[in-house]
């Protein structure tokens, strides 16, 4: 077997907004899940991140980040986990 190393980058190919999530992700609501076509080919779901529902277009590119998911109460464990979030354009200077 050869490892191989996604990019993280890919572009949105289906979204959908959660207004009533799940027990433990109310306070994220409402939040954005995306299918991602990955630039290799695979597609994954995770949530969308630092975009507004009404901004998030099919094939907008997006790019994979670590965000935190949620935590254990006040003094609990974090859980992180990946979501993606638009691609920063170069600005031409």
């Amino acid at each position: 077997k050869i490892p191989f190393q996604f990019s993280g980058k890919g572009v949105v190919y289906s979204f959908s907004t959660v207004y009533y999530a799940p027990e433990g992700f109310q306070e994220s609501a409402p939040y954005v899940v995306a299918l991602v076509k990955l630039d290799e080919g695979p597609m994954v779901a995770a949530q969308l991140t630092d975009v507004e529902g009404d901004e998030v277009q099919i094939g907008m590119p997006v790019e994979m980040v670590t965000r935190k998911t949620y935590a254990e109460g006040e003094d609990g464990i974090i859980h992180y986990n990946y979501k993606f979030r638009p691609q920063f354009q170069a600005v031409a200077s």
